[in-house]
């Protein structure tokens, strides 16, 4: 289900975080959009923090190392690179809007960004919206293979260490459901995310950011978890 806005300047950060909170969330056409649409997807993608799979050969590759792995350290770089063109994805739903919308919550403390850096320069990343005990997945890219894979173990892993209960992917890809990821009917997110918000928030800061967690602990904490 979607419902167009003409008069996106009336949209807030605020106006925002209550729509999260009834289970809708914005996109734009195109980046050079200027509109957005409200979007309550009929059948919602999400992640099982208990049910979140990892591959040998990725598990690996977080234990390397081979990234470093920050939080909120360059939140408007990570919103630019999942706003940039890449090989199959020659155009994004991300406009001005949405970054200065994003960009918003952010210093309110409720969107957040998980950085992976190699030799200094930002090779991947994600961010999303924090609210309660619900962390809602808004987009992520990658330039280094791998990347953006390892900034997601250390987002699952930073969701489980800081209470988190339910994770919004909006939408499954094949790409997703490598992790886990599948589809529930509109009606029983909304039940998950209702409770999700109720009561007392999850920390996103509960782990430390600095120095950043190394590899083999965020896979110790998932492990926990399954």
């Amino acid at each position: 289900m979607t419902s167009r806005d003409s008069a996106a300047s009336e949209i807030t950060p605020d106006v925002l975080l209550r729509a999260y909170a009834c289970g809708i969330f914005p996109m734009a056409e195109s980046a050079d959009d200027p509109t957005l649409f409200w979007v309550e997807p009929e059948m919602r993608g999400v992640i099982p923090l208990n049910g979140f799979r990892i591959t040998s050969r990725l598990a690996r590759t977080v234990r390397s190392d081979v990234f470093t792995v920050t939080v909120n350290t360059a939140f408007k770089a990570v919103i630019a690179g999942c706003a940039a063109p890449a090989e199959g994805r020659e155009d994004t739903w991300i406009n001005n809007r949405i970054r200065e919308l994003y960009v918003g919550l952010h210093k309110l403390g409720h969107c957040h960004s998980v950085e992976a850096w190699q030799d200094g320069e930002l090779v991947g990343g994600l961010y999303g919206v924090s609210l309660g005990r619900a962390f809602f997945g808004e987009s992520m890219f990658h330039t280094a293979r791998d990347a953006s894979k390892v900034a997601l173990v250390h987002l699952v892993a930073r969701l489980i260490a800081g209470g988190f209960e339910l994770l919004d992917t909006q939408y499954v890809t094949e790409h997703l459901r490598t992790f886990g990821a599948l589809e529930i009917p509109r009606r029983r997110y909304r039940a998950l995310l209702d409770h999700a918000i109720a009561g007392t928030p999850a920390d996103f800061l509960k782990l430390p950011t600095d120095p950043p967690i190394k590899g083999a602990d965020a896979l110790a904490i998932i492990a926990e978890r399954a």
